[in-house]
């Protein structure tokens, strides 16, 4: 069999330290993840690096590595030495690296006993890139594996009427907790976690506001999600809330607001001035409105999927006075007697 070179497969020192060993990984299994890289040979330099990692990542099957010697080569050919030649065993089906094809001859001449020593029980390896994403493997009998990472992060988008007619990028800030990288987990002493294992991750985006959009909509910003070890990104999804509905109102497109008119003014007719989301207009309101009564006003309402906008609604809310002065009391009476 060939030797292998675990230190120029990750291309680092011999003299590595593990966070230098741990980059290393990532990148190449990013590089040449099947589900990336297209090339022939992307499985099989995948499954070394893989390999690769799994020895120099754990500390004893590095101690026993190195006492190989370091007059072999990569390629050269190898023969185990003394003491290794019976723990070979038959890694076909130990599911360790999933559909890429398991360990090399050359690493179960070495290391067969250590996943000897580990039992009929649940052998369970470190996280490794694959498919379906951060998992861990076991003995075929109990084919038992962990759910896909979740990746995506869902927040709560508040939009104001002025955004919504906003043709334009909006800054939308996103925050969330995700694992410390810089660390191995909960426990360790991380300056940038403080032993947590979690960190608070806060940034801003420049968000395009679809015309059109509903309340409830979902807006998907691809690859802004969380990033798992291997470079995997999950999607940011914003789902959207109107603010500001106190004195607007939103039906599709169409925008509903009240507005007040004098009971004097109702009756005898008048113009009024009306506050829409494109300035204030004048609007004539005809004699004898009644209260509820709506006018339309075209074109002034939210701004539509299939371009144009939709409708301001005007609803009249005809008003009295609530301290009337002693003069329009007996205008009032007046009236009142007319009525009779």
């Amino acid at each position: 069999m060939k030797y292998k070179d675990y230190y120029q497969i990750l291309g680092v020192s011999k003299t590595a330290t593990e966070k230098e060993i741990k980059s290393a990984f990532r990148k190449l299994a990013r590089k040449y993840h099947p589900d990336v890289n297209k090339a022939a040979d992307a499985a099989e330099k995948f499954k070394d690096i893989n390999e690769a990692y799994e020895v120099l990542s754990d500390r004893q099957k590095r101690q026993r590595y190195d006492s190989l010697g370091s007059n072999w080569q990569q390629g050269m050919d190898f023969t185990p030495p003394p003491g290794y030649e019976n723990i070979n065993i038959n890694f076909e089906n130990m599911g360790s690296f999933g559909e890429f094809g398991g360990f090399s001859d050359f690493f179960s001449s070495i290391f067969g006993d250590f996943m000897q020593q580990a039992g009929p029980s649940i052998r369970r390896s470190r996280r490794r890139a694959s498919g379906a994403g951060s998992q861990y493997y076991e003995h075929p009998k109990r084919e038992k594996r962990t759910k896909k990472e979740n990746l995506d992060i869902t927040q709560d988008l508040y939009l104001t009427f002025d955004d919504l007619m906003l043709d334009g990028n909006k800054p939308v800030k996103v925050s969330y907790i995700d694992k410390c990288t810089n660390c191995s987990g909960p426990g360790s002493r991380c300056y940038q976690c403080g032993g947590s294992g979690v960190v608070s991750i806060a940034k801003t985006l420049n968000v395009k506001i679809p015309s059109g959009i509903k309340e409830g909509a979902k807006i998907r910003i691809v690859g802004e999600g969380k990033a798992d070890d291997y470079g995997n990104k999950g999607n940011l999804y914003l789902i959207v809330r109107f603010k500001d509905q106190t004195n607007f109102k939103v039906d599709g497109s169409d925008i509903i607001a009240e507005f007040e008119v004098s009971a004097p003014k109702a009756v005898l007719g008048t113009i009024c001035e009306v506050k829409t989301l494109q300035g204030v207009v004048k609007v004539t309101v005809p004699p004898a409105t009644q209260s509820g009564k709506m006018l339309r006003l075209k074109n002034l309402g939210l701004p539509k999927k299939s371009g144009g906008h939709g409708d301001h609604i005007a609803k009249v809310k005809i008003t009295i006075p609530s301290d009337p002065s002693k003069e329009e009391k007996e205008l009032y009476k007046k009236l009142a007697e007319l009525q009779t």
